[in-house]
């Protein structure tokens, strides 16, 4: 078995936080943030440890209200969040064609399928021109792919239904932007 899939399976087995079911107060900001290349921050300071990174962004949620929340039962904090509060690190690519699925694992060790649950969503920065493709890993949170999953990416694009370029995975074509 390929060691995405198996990431996956583990993950579906353990389950995700119920955070979207939680209702706690509000308890103001605290000093987190998520920079723009993922790194996690506390009142300015990195946070060096990569299991409390990884516990905390497990309860991570995006709200209707477009702001990120650090949510337990008990309470809810701000997180500011540069871009994404996840970046996809690693990309697996099984079958070809209308066939194709594309596992992602981002920097917090979270594997999904992009598929019609898990989409990809494309930018292009109105000031620089960038391509910046995201996938959504739960709820409203997405990851930005690594430069290096760009071109791996770009590499994989295909004709669509209608002529036009852009990605098969998990039964869904997902348009690149033109």
């Amino acid at each position: 078995m390929d060691r995405l899939e198996e990431l996956l399976r583990e993950a579906d087995a353990r389950g995700a936080a119920p955070v979207e079911a939680w209702d706690p107060p509000y308890c103001g900001d605290i000093g987190l943030a998520i920079a723009g290349d993922g790194q996690w921050l506390y009142q300015g300071s990195a946070i060096p440890r990569r299991e409390i990174v990884k516990l905390f962004a497990r309860v991570l949620r995006r709200d209707a209200d477009g702001r990120t929340y650090l949510v337990t039962p008990a309470e809810k904090v701000d997180v500011a969040v540069a871009d994404a509060p996840f970046i996809a690190v690693e990309m697996q690519v099984q079958g070809r064609g209308t066939e194709q699925a594309l596992l992602f694992r981002t920097n917090v060790d979270d594997v999904v399928r992009c598929d019609a649950d898990h989409p990809l969503r494309f930018t292009i920065g109105a000031a620089d021109g960038a391509f910046k493709p995201y996938v959504r890993i739960r709820g409203r949170l997405e990851a930005l792919l690594s430069r290096a999953l760009v071109y791996d990416l770009v590499e994989l694009a295909d004709e669509g239904p209608d002529g036009r370029p852009g990605l098969w995975s998990g039964g869904a074509f997902f348009e690149l932007p033109s």
